[in-house]
């Protein structure tokens, strides 16, 4: 066993699934805990959520306020936990075309599969709110071009998000999609459409794998993973909803510690400490640990 797992490449295993039909469905983790319970519950790809960072870790909004650096760490935290592929959430790229190719550096270093970057003016807005400006198409796609050749590997995901359809409407989104797929990006995540109808359009005009944004609580009507496959979606991301539920859970089990002064009563609605320990394989690194400390006596006697 080791304590820093070996560098996989899961950006060429997550291409050759694309390439096989059905949709690969992803639910957002917000820290590698989370991202082992995705891979435990038999899901294909891990989606690291940008807001589920920046909310839990800083409590601040999602309006673009962690560096690229301290979210490639908290990814790379969350690649290195799990042994299927994880895309993560890159705002806008963090800058400008250089800024761009370093941040493919970062994430693609630190194990991930992929990274989606938004043709939003900084400081980004989450996709299902309003107030988002959007940069030109030419900047958007000197970004995606920049992104392409800074990867090291080719299976590397450049995923182009598309915030249009809010902004400028939904033909402008589709002539945007096409302009980015012209620039040189692998895939097209198509944000905060307002119906199944425009999902299928985007799907029925724009020829390279899709991307859907299946969120809570947005502008989007609630699809199924199924429904999405049927549309010929290729990947659909869940990202916020095992944060929501943390979040009600935690609020509920701190109401009621105030009011009855005691965790008793919630027990039931609790992970285990053997569940927590079995996850993480605490009882493998005990014995790695008694391993040493056995063999560092051993040695000591002998001397």
């Amino acid at each position: 066993m080791s304590i820093i797992r070996p560098k996989r490449n899961m950006a060429t295993q997550l291409r050759q699934r694309l390439q096989a039909p059905g949709i690969v469905a992803m639910p957002g983790a917000f820290n590698a805990a989370t991202a082992k319970l995705i891979e435990t519950a038999g899901f294909e790809g891990v989606y690291i959520t940008g807001a589920g960072i920046i909310n839990g870790m800083t409590g601040y909004p999602d309006i673009g306020m962690l560096s690229m650096t301290e979210l490639a760490q908290f990814a790379g935290y969350i690649a290195d936990a799990v042994d299927i592929p994880v895309i993560s959430d890159a705002d806008t790229g963090y800058g400008e075309a250089l800024q761009v190719m370093r941040t493919v550096q970062q994430f693609e270093q630190k194990g991930l599969a992929g990274i989606h970057i938004e043709d939003q003016l900084a400081p980004k807005r989450c996709g299902h709110l309003e107030g988002k400006q959007l940069i030109p198409v030419e900047d958007m796609q000197a970004k995606i071009v920049a992104a392409c050749n800074a990867r090291q590997n080719p299976d590397f995901l450049i995923i182009a998000r598309v915030d249009a359809r809010g902004v400028t409407g939904m033909e402008d989104a589709l002539k945007r999609a096409q302009a980015y797929v012209e620039a040189g990006a692998d895939m097209i995540f198509a944000e905060a459409m307002q119906s199944r109808e425009e999902f299928a359009l985007f799907a029925k005009t724009i020829q390279i794998p899709l991307l859907a944004n299946m969120t809570e609580f947005g502008k989007s009507p609630y699809l199924s993973v199924q429904d999405f496959d049927a549309l010929g979606y290729k990947i659909v991301i869940f990202p916020m909803t095992a944060f929501r539920v943390m979040m009600k859970a935690v609020q509920e089990a701190l109401t009621e510690l105030r009011e009855a002064g005691t965790q008793a009563g919630f027990l039931d609605r609790m992970q285990t400490r053997q569940e927590l320990y079995g996850l993480i394989d605490y009882p493998a690194y005990e014995a790695m640990d008694q391993r040493f400390a056995n063999l560092c006596h051993y040695q000591g006697s002998k001397g």
